[in-house]
């Protein structure tokens, strides 16, 4: 049995995806997808689709590796074909960083079922129903980017020491979870939005159980070495304005670097999915982050000029062509 899941391993970290379950949109079709395992705490091995686009030139490249957030409807869950936005991806891809997006299992056409449930949900009422264990789903998260970043090792285009991590929603919290492990090769860790049991239709601008989110992210805080990006919307609307600079503040008595943006009230109300709206509300504060890292980060130090990035470079919020990831 032991050697056939090994042999497993090894067939599975070889797969590309030739025919997709579905197809990526329109503007992440220059990506290139793999299968990569993830053994769950069970035992049991999920096929993990992994995405990645490349800049221009010559690699090995700088790595930013993203993490999606979490739907609150299964169906969406489902139906997710690439983990990262497209304004994500055309930042990155823009100050010459390859962009990796797996979508962890549960998700898409990855393999699993729901690993990353909290235990608690928010009822018609706007009530907390369930005892939430963000410790649990958190962990279930982060085998996919353990997996990930020990597929991205193998990769000749990758300057597997120059990875940063950054994540959307739970995929924020989970970037900040995975940099208190100091995994080999990531310098840093940019969190939009991070948190877990909300639920912005039912109860807006709260979450259930927060204060259990803070003693996590204190946790974390404490095995923290690399420096951090945090940023949030003044009117995000699954955390509120408050409880995110709570979380900040216990994480930041750990001692890392870590630096606490929020930015003002977005116009279109979705303040939690800042970051997959218009780069120019928060490239500021990236490149500055970024710039503090110095080589290869600093987009000032590019041998060619960055792509300029204002409101074009928006995710629409109508149209026939999606290109958000989940909240």
């Amino acid at each position: 049995m032991r050697v056939a899941a090994c042999l497993l391993l090894a067939a599975l970290a070889c797969v590309s995806v030739g025919a997709r379950a579905r197809a990526l949109p329109a503007w992440a079709d220059a990506g290139h997808t793999v299968v990569v395992p993830v053994r769950e705490s069970s035992g049991e091995v999920e096929r993990m689709e992994v995405t990645w686009f490349l800049p221009p030139g010559a690699g090995p490249f700088p790595v930013m590796l993203f993490s999606h957030g979490r739907d609150l409807s299964a169906a969406n869950r489902a139906s997710l074909a690439v983990g990262v936005s497209r304004a994500q991806l055309v930042f990155w891809l823009s100050r010459g960083v390859a962009v990796v997006s797996p979508v962890r299992p549960g998700y898409g056409a990855s393999s699993g079922g729901d690993l990353e449930a909290t235990g608690v949900r928010v009822d018609d009422a706007g009530r907390c129903v369930g005892q939430a264990d963000f410790d649990r789903s958190t962990v279930a998260a982060l085998r996919a980017v353990d997996a990930t970043l020990r597929w991205l090792r193998g990769q000749p285009w990758a300057d597997s020491g120059q990875v940063m991590l950054v994540g959307q929603s739970v995929g924020g919290l989970v970037s900040v979870a995975a940099g208190a492990y100091s995994p080999p090769g990531v310098v840093g860790v940019v969190n939009f939005a991070g948190g877990a049991g909300g639920n912005s239709e039912r109860a807006p601008g709260s979450s259930c159980a927060p204060e259990q989110l803070e003693s996590l992210y204190a946790d974390y805080g404490r095995s923290t070495t690399v420096p951090s990006l945090w940023v949030y919307a003044l009117n995000d609307q699954f955390w509120g304005a408050d409880v995110p600079r709570a979380w900040h503040t216990a994480f930041a008595r750990g001692g890392s670097p870590t630096t606490f943006v929020q930015t003002p009230a977005l116009a279109d109300g979705d303040g939690h999915g800042l970051s997959r709206h218009a780069p120019a509300l928060w490239a500021p504060a990236v490149d500055a982050f970024l710039a503090r890292l110095g080589d290869p980060w600093n987009a000032a130090a590019l041998p060619r000029p960055v792509l300029r990035l204002d409101a074009a470079d928006a995710c629409p919020s109508t149209g026939s062509t999606p290109c958000a990831a989940p909240r």
